[in-house]
Order: structure tokens, then sequence, then C-alpha cells
């Protein structure tokens, strides 16, 4: 590299953002994920010993993913590939693992390739990896901010080790934004910068977890400040406030977010806590969540966990869902909550679920007989001579509308599928005796 290059470079890299610019470069460097990286455990020797196998790392964005695979890379003697999985093609990836095959053979060389965003690729990308990872030509590492379990198939998951990553802790944001305050070379440390305790957690508190925003709203607040009459650029929280603006919701439709957000939203119903429940439900509409699906959700709810402990909570929810076709949004969310509030308040008895589902395994295994002959259709030419229906006892002659016959085929004599939970008028549904 002559001095021209070298200039060149160390000008682009000023230009990277602040989040690029301090990236760790060895282990020691990391800040968090102690329960993959703290000392013994598993990741952590192996990248210390040069050991690994191929891994996928999985986490919200600014959780370090992309940090921990340059770590790697620059802690192993083996060679280090990148590719980004929106720009890559099935030719970029057969070119990789015939180079990777060339260095193994000839320089005794292993590869590892890491993958950004590896869900992005689809099945056919996926599966032009797998006899390379299976015979250990090259060591692969994905990032994913999906659960790999949904976006990556089973083969190459089976062929991995999968570590999660987890939001950074506001203490572990607060350390790496005074590193970067103090770094002169890589980082604000050329700036003489007076920043309030006040605006640092803010920093920290509002980026939810994500470093990667924490330090781009500290890098954007000491840029746009100019420097006072003592020289300092001074950064209070109005200053924070104003440079790191709303964090965007972390919430993908089709991905993990969106099964963990509504896991969450369907267990606070049922649960009955009406403000988690309201909780999860602004974050699905921030979000922008299909209203459409967030009621199918609570039409479900209405009957599956509610059901006859008070049954006005379906007309609720099928109420909800017809006015919201009416009204739309932003209108729309008052009457999803007031569904949501009703539904998380109310009595609950999953009677009418359990009930259905045990008659369901029980047809499903054959166990059902003939229908007892004195319930059968009666009104065809020919069945009195069957004897059908001819000693069915019609209850609205019987004194309270009810008497006692048998209702179920012979063979489930005894049987009970519906039982009530006592529960608000679960309880008070009548259920007359089966038998003497």
């Amino acid at each position: 590299m002559d001095l021209f290059s070298a200039a060149g470079e160390e000008a682009s890299k000023k230009q990277m953002p602040l989040a690029a610019r301090i990236r760790p470069q060895t282990l020691d460097d990391v800040v968090g994920q102690d329960h993959i990286l703290g000392r013994g455990k598993l990741l952590r020797r192996a990248i210390e010993t040069d050991q690994l196998g191929s891994l996928i790392f999985y986490g919200p964005p600014g959780t370090g993913k992309t940090t921990l695979a340059r770590v790697i890379s620059n802690a192993t003697q083996a060679r280090f590939v990148t590719i980004n999985a929106v720009t890559s093609g099935v030719a970029e990836l057969r070119q990789v693992v015939k180079d990777a095959e060339e260095q193994l053979k000839y320089h005794q060389k292993k590869t590892i390739v890491f993958i950004d965003e590896i869900h992005r690729f689809n099945k056919s990308q996926q599966d032009a990896l797998l006899p390379s990872v299976e015979e250990g030509k090259i060591v692969l590492i994905g990032a994913t901010t999906e659960n790999p379990y949904f976006s990556v198939n089973s083969a190459l998951l089976s062929r991995s080790r999968i570590f999660r990553l987890e939001p950074l802790t506001e203490q572990d944001i607060l350390v790496i934004l005074q590193r970067a305050l103090r770094d002169a070379e890589h980082g604000l440390g050329r700036f003489k910068v007076e920043i309030s305790p006040e605006a640092l957690a803010h920093f920290s508190a509002a980026a939810r977890g994500d470093v990667r925003q924490a330090l781009n709203g500290l890098e954007l607040a000491v840029l746009s400040t100019a420097p006072s009459k003592d020289g300092y650029r001074h950064i209070d929280l109005v200053c924070a406030e104003d440079s790191i603006q709303q964090r965007a919701v972390v919430y993908d439709k089709t991905g993990d977010q969106h099964y963990d957000v509504i896991s969450a939203f369907i267990k606070s119903v049922r649960g009955s806590d009406p403000d988690a429940a309201l909780h999860y439900l602004a974050r699905m509409i921030q979000a922008g969540e299909d209203p459409r699906f967030i009621l199918r959700r609570i039409l479900i709810l209405a009957a599956e966990d509610i059901g006859l402990a008070d049954p006005m909570a379906l007309t609720v929810a099928a109420s909800a869902a017809q006015a919201y076709e009416q009204i739309g949004m932003p209108e729309g969310r008052i009457i999803l909550s007031e569904a949501v509030v009703y539904l998380a308040c109310a009595s609950k008895s999953n009677s009418a679920y359990t009930g259905i589902d045990a008659a369901l395994e029980d047809v499903r295994k054959g166990r059902y007989g003939p229908v007892p002959s004195h319930l059968r259709d009666a009104h065809y030419p020919g069945a009195a001579g069957l004897g059908h229906g001819q000693t069915y006892q019609y209850p609205h002659d019987y004194p309270g509308h009810w008497v006692r016959q048998d209702y179920l085929p012979e063979e489930l004599e005894g049987v009970q599928y519906y039982k009530p939970s006592h529960s608000g008028l679960d309880q008070g549904v009548r259920r007359p005796p089966k038998h003497p």
C-alpha cells in the first residue's frame, strides 16, 4: 500500500458513522452479551482456541452480530469472507465455495464465510451452502434479526450452533458512549465535549438496547452543536432529545417480533391484564400491523378464553370487527381498545374450547357409534318401520322443558365434554343430570 492509498483509506474511515469507527476489534473490547461471551462460555472458548464450527447469530438490530463476526475475523487464523444476502446470488456463493476449496487444498487454510441477513437468502441459496458446510469446506457464520427456526432451513440449522444476542442494557450502552467520547482516534475525543449525565442517560434509554441508535444520536448531537466561547460543545437533555428523536418500533410483520408481540398480547388478555394488553396493542398499531389481523385474534380470544363465562365478549369482538370496517384508522384504534379492555377484564372460561377439542379427539380416534334409534330422522317414508324416533320424548311436553333420556351413542355413555369452569356466567349454565 502506497502513501496515497493509505491516506485515502484513512480519509474514508473518517467518513464512516461513529458506530462503525469504534467497532470492537477484540473480545475484550466487546461490551455486554456475557451470557455467550463471558469467561469460560462455549463461544468465547471456541473463538480463543480457533475451533469454530458454523454459527448463526440471532438478535435485534444493534446488538453486535456483525461486530462479533468481525472480532472473530481478527482472532482466527482462517481466511474471512463477507457476503451480504441482499446483493449476493447463487453464482457468487459458488465462487466463494470454489475459492475456499482451493485455499484448503493448496494452503491448508480454512475459510469463514460471514453472511449478513442470512434470512434473506431463499431456499435454493441456502441449499447451495449446505454441501460445503457439511463437508467442512467452509465455516458459516450467519447473522439474522429473524428467528432462524422460521427463516433458515432445517438442514443448515442442524449443522450450526445458534447464539441469541440480547439487547444491550442501558449501563452497557453508557459504557460504549463514554468510550466513544474519550476515543480521540476513532471516536469523538478530538472534540471538546461537555455532556450532562441526563443527556447521556437519555441516549442510553431511548436506544432501547440498540447501541447503534445511541451512537448515531450522540454523533449528531456533537457534530451539530457549535462550540461555546469556552471551546466546549455543550450537550444537554434538550439537545439529546432533539438528536435521537423517536426511535422506530422494532417490529417485523413477518418475523420474530411479530410472533413475540402477538403472543404477549394474547397472553395478556388471557391473563386479565388490560394494561399489558393495551401496551402490546399499541406496539402493533404503531408498527403498522394490519388491524384485521388483530381483530381476528380478538375474535378467537373471545370464544377460546372467555367463552361461556361472558358470552357478550364474542358479541363485543364481532361488533368491533364490523365497526372497524365502517370506521378504519385512526379512529379504529378506539374500537380496538374497547374490545381489548372488555376482553381482558371479562371473566375467563375455556370450557367451550376444551369441550370441542375433546369431542374432536374422540371422533378422530374412532370413538363413536350409531346414532341412537330414538334420535334418528323419522320423517321419510319407511323410517317408522325401521323404528326411527319411536321412543323419542319431546322435551317441551315435560315440566321445565326437560326429560331424562340418552343422546350420546351407547359407546360414549357417561362421557362429559363440556365441563363448566364455575367462572362468570359459565357456572350458571344449567346442566341437568344424565342419569337418575
